[in-house]
């Protein structure tokens, strides 16, 4: 039976590319938006610039949309632009979109909900683990404009909507840079190839803290869930796993994995931005030697956004008690959802083999 017409804006990303790939399988016609126009197999391609209003117009055009699934952002030098640039995209969306046949909205934002933004980063003080509930942390933060933008429609037209709040999103996703275990990955296979030890680049904390992560395939499922049943509308979700683990010891099974010998966590952290200045040769060397897809690291890694979720210093537990009581109960283990893209990774030929 087929599901519903979804629009998924940022259909190139970690997020929004595995959920497109989701629901074209659970039988949804398929949208897929983003600036190129890119997407794969079953998704129908929509090429837009969400900040250009009329061109996401003319892009939208009759397209008979039931329900938009909203997983995409653009970054900024500060959060007050970061505020104006992703508050004016999700307003163009709506202007060019028709109400009468929208029936539901899904928002995907993360724990910056309860951090702040990256200017106010762990500024809430917020106890964990982290609760739907929580007061905003005060100051300007996009999700928070976002996530107004689209109530202000949803209420005006009587749609129905959720807010999605993951952590780090693992998954595979080809040419996005938002992406920790594809950075992790290229990270270890460097260290493989050039006996560099894999040493930890973040703080004392996240070694020894607890904390979660999000798959991307659970995301997607969870987002599929609540855009169907009538119980979970109009609610904010945490999204992650549902075990907990703590980085000394998935550091030393990812070390595992790559054949890799793992020792303590520094009492400095070693930024991977600085680890790895200088290393694009080495990767092209790399690359060519295993006959690898793409040679360009910077490509695929992103050292700077693994730096921030590996450097914190404070705990980042999330709170799914409240998915769980409204009727999503699936899981996944954090470690299998790593091992499992390293080894696509290999398919693909993305990184080379440890055998």
């Amino acid at each position: 039976m087929q599901k519903g017409n979804a629009l998924v804006v940022g259909a190139t990303g970690i997020t929004g590319g595995n959920l497109a790939q989701y629901l074209v399988a659970s039988g949804w016609t398929v949208y897929g938006m983003s600036r190129s126009g890119t997407t794969t197999s079953g998704v129908i391609p929509v090429a837009a610039d969400l900040l250009d209003p009329q061109a996401t117009a003319d892009a939208l055009a009759g397209l008979p949309i039931s329900h938009v699934f909203y997983c995409t952002w653009t970054q900024r030098s500060t959060e007050r632009e970061n505020v104006e640039a992703n508050g004016a995209m999700m307003n163009h969306l709506f202007a060019a979109l028709d109400p009468a046949r929208l029936e539901h909205v899904s928002l995907v934002t993360g724990t910056k909900q309860y951090l702040g933004s990256f200017e106010a980063y762990g500024s809430g003080q917020v106890e964990t683990p982290f609760r739907e509930s929580a007061e905003r942390v005060p100051g300007p933060n996009f999700y928070y404009t976002l996530e107004d933008i689209m109530l202000e429609v949803a209420e005006r037209y009587g749609i129905r909507w959720n807010v999605h709040r993951p952590h780090t999103v693992i998954g595979y996703a080809s040419g996005n840079l938002m992406n920790m275990g594809t950075t992790l990955a290229v990270y270890a296979s460097i260290c493989r190839a050039t006996g560099r030890p894999f040493i930890f680049p973040g703080s004392q904390q996240q070694w020894n803290y607890l904390t979660d992560l999000t798959d991307a395939l659970l995301l997607a499922r969870q987002m599929e869930w609540a855009a169907l049943a009538p119980g979970a509308a109009n609610q904010a979700f945490n999204t992650v796993n549902g075990d907990t683990f703590r980085w000394r010891r998935m550091w030393r099974e990812i070390g595992e994995y790559f054949g890799l010998e793992v020792g303590e966590c520094p009492q400095t952290p070693q930024p991977l931005a600085e680890q790895m200045a200088g290393i694009e040769d080495t990767w092209k060397d790399i690359a060519k030697r295993h006959d690898l897809v793409e040679d360009d690291v910077s490509k695929l890694a992103s050292w700077w956004h693994t730096d921030g979720d590996l450097g914190r210093t404070q705990e980042c537990v999330n709170d799914i008690n409240k998915s769980r009581e409204f009727g999503f109960h699936e899981h996944r283990e954090t470690r299998a959802v790593f091992l499992d893209l390293f080894d696509r990774l290999i398919a693909e030929r993305v990184i080379p083999p440890v055998a």
